[in-house]
């Protein structure tokens, strides 16, 4: 730490910036690739698709996500859910490693367009920029953002915080291991499904509503992933806000309460 703080001012700094990077890169992870180009539970005009599309590659970055190689993993998973064909199920794997040691294969398998038994639909309606995503997707950027997380932390941390930087390296990726093993493995479930998936918690405040994933395989195309009266999805009225701003346009079925 090169400035002369407090161990609570130098904590204080540090949990800010970590929970700012935590929930900041999930957001755009959760609202554009996710809910947007995954499942088009709203739509947007190319300029606010632009702006969504830079915003996630900064608050991402050095875990930045090819759009295409995400879009397509997801809906492969909800296709697939649990079978030998899913791209990460805890069913098949016998660790959280080994399960996302197989995603990050099928993920740059698709980005390269070597897997050509996928079907052309899996490929409908993606975002694309495709400057900004090859950009994004080397490791020249990686490395750029790496260092600021870096350097952010010889500003401000005491030795023992540096604990945290390989979660800011690896932000997108830890993101996905909570949600594609956690909530396939504890939980509960509001709704029988031929797949183990779960909801994690019912006011969903750490994973921006991602956490209730059971839900969300019942009805992958509602905006709100909060179905029972006791739950919360934190996004959802964030993007309620932005179609009342007219930033994006929500389908019929999600304007309403959605339960």
């Amino acid at each position: 730490m090169l400035f002369n703080l407090s161990t609570g001012q130098s904590l204080g700094i540090i949990l800010l910036f970590f929970f700012g990077h935590w929930y900041l890169s999930l957001f755009f992870q959760s609202f554009f690739y996710h809910r947007y180009s995954a499942h088009r539970q709203f739509t947007m005009n190319k300029f606010w698709e632009r702006v969504f599309f830079f915003l996630g590659y900064v608050f991402q970055g050095s875990s930045y996500l090819n759009i295409k190689g995400y879009t397509v993993m997801h809906r492969l998973h909800h296709s697939h859910t649990d079978t030998p064909e899913d791209p990460h199920s805890p069913s098949y794997q016998k660790s959280i490693w080994a399960m996302m040691m197989r995603t990050k294969d099928i993920y740059y398998d698709i980005n390269k367009d070597r897997r050509h038994d996928i079907d052309e639909h899996y490929y409908k309606d993606i975002p694309s920029w495709d400057t900004l995503d090859n950009f994004g997707d080397t490791y020249v950027s990686r490395i750029f953002w790496g260092a600021i997380y870096v350097v952010f932390y010889i500003l401000f941390a005491k030795w023992w915080m540096f604990v945290l930087l390989p979660i800011h390296f690896f932000m997108g990726p830890f993101h996905g291991a909570i949600i594609n093993w956690f909530a396939h493995k504890v939980g509960y479930s509001n709704y029988r499904m031929r797949n183990t998936s779960t909801n994690i918690m019912n006011w969903d405040v750490l994973m921006w509503g991602e956490g209730l994933h059971n839900n969300h395989h019942r009805k992958p195309y509602s905006a709100n992933f909060a179905q029972k009266w006791f739950e919360l999805d934190p996004l959802y009225p964030i993007i309620k806000l932005f179609h009342w701003l007219h930033i994006v346009r929500l389908r019929p079925m999600n304007i309403g309460s959605n339960k």
